[in-house]
């Protein structure tokens, strides 16, 4: 089996990005032959700091390999260090639909939240599309929020086939039963962002522990006292899930614990179970990231297997469209 997953390096890493995303890569690199990217190119969809895209670029790679990515065992990489990615994009938007960008969600809402609006984004699923789909990916380990992007993938991997021959493996998603959406602390109808979320209600990977627990213990909860998931109640909800998570026991489970007592309770505990989760990962992390010639030359490692890997699936995308190859 073949998994691949991507994460751009924009914002500060937060807790849902470990739950969603680096916390699934280190359990699916167990499943197979893992691919795991830092989608460099994504993030120039928007406007940036080149300076802060090569910093955050190394951060980022530092952050996937202390959350539990052995580079000896999955191939870890930078997107643009594989040229194959930009040449695919290019190729598979020949079977995406003009239609079928404007309708992804993503797009529409961070449209209208700018005054420029780049090509790029309107067509950046074209390019995550290619992402997957050099590496015959045949699972997906994405938070919830990307299933639209999948699905796109999919509809594009599958029109290929039809119009120029079976190329490409159609990839399913993995998502995560819990903790699927973490959610803003202090807006927790919002899931957890580190652009377009709260700094007192965003936990940070990175956040001293005493801030973490600070930031627990100020957290928006419900009406009335009672410990339960449910639609009405997100705050404790949201609180219920990180807990779940934390402590890997289920969320019925941590509703019978609570039973009885009060917010107090939960927010302390919740703090320091995540306290906890993110110690060993802060700790590594920082060790990774003082010692930079090592994270190039682990770059380069893993650009060496992406480029190997995707080779044969972008010569068989130019045969099969009619290129004249030399």
């Amino acid at each position: 089996m073949k998994i691949f997953s991507g994460i751009q390096p924009t914002g500060d890493k937060h807790l849902g990005n470990y739950v969603g995303g680096f916390r699934q890569y280190a359990a699916t690199q167990e499943l197979g032959e893992g691919f795991f990217c830092v989608v460099d190119l994504h993030s120039i969809t928007a406007e940036y700091d080149p300076r802060d895209l090569h910093e955050r670029t190394l951060d980022l790679f530092a952050m996937l390999v202390a959350t539990g990515l052995d580079p000896k065992r999955s191939t870890v990489f930078a997107q643009s260090h594989v040229t194959a990615h930009a040449e695919a994009s290019w190729l598979l938007s020949a079977v995406t639909s003009y239609g079928q960008l404007g309708r992804m969600t993503q797009f529409k809402d961070k449209a209208d939240q700018r005054e420029f609006v780049s090509a790029g984004l309107f067509t950046y699923p074209v390019l995550m599309a290619g992402d997957i789909l050099l590496y015959q990916t045949d699972r997906v380990p994405i938070g919830d929020d990307q299933r639209q992007h999948l699905e796109l993938a999919r509809d594009v991997a599958q029109r290929f086939n039809t119009r120029f021959g079976e190329t490409f493996v159609v990839p399913e998603g993995i998502y995560p039963e819990v903790g699927a959406r973490i959610m803003d602390l202090q807006e927790p109808t919002k899931k957890m962002s580190t652009t377009g979320g709260t700094e007192q209600g965003t936990i940070k990977v990175l956040d001293d522990p005493d801030l973490i627990r600070k930031k627990f213990r100020s957290a928006v909860t419900d009406s009335g006292r009672e410990v339960r998931r449910a639609d009405d109640k997100p705050g404790v909800t949201n609180l219920v899930d990180i807990l779940s998570v934390a402590t890997e026991r289920s969320p019925q489970d941590v509703e019978r614990a609570y039973d009885g007592a009060g917010y107090g309770d939960l927010k302390r505990d919740v703090g320091e179970a995540v306290v906890e989760l993110l110690a060993p990962v802060r700790e590594r992390y920082l060790e990774l990231r003082g010692d930079e010639p090592e994270l190039l030359r682990l770059l380069e490692v893993g650009a060496e297997k992406a480029r190997a890997a995707a080779a044969p699936t972008l010569t068989a995308m130019y045969e099969r469209m009619g290129f004249v190859r030399l």
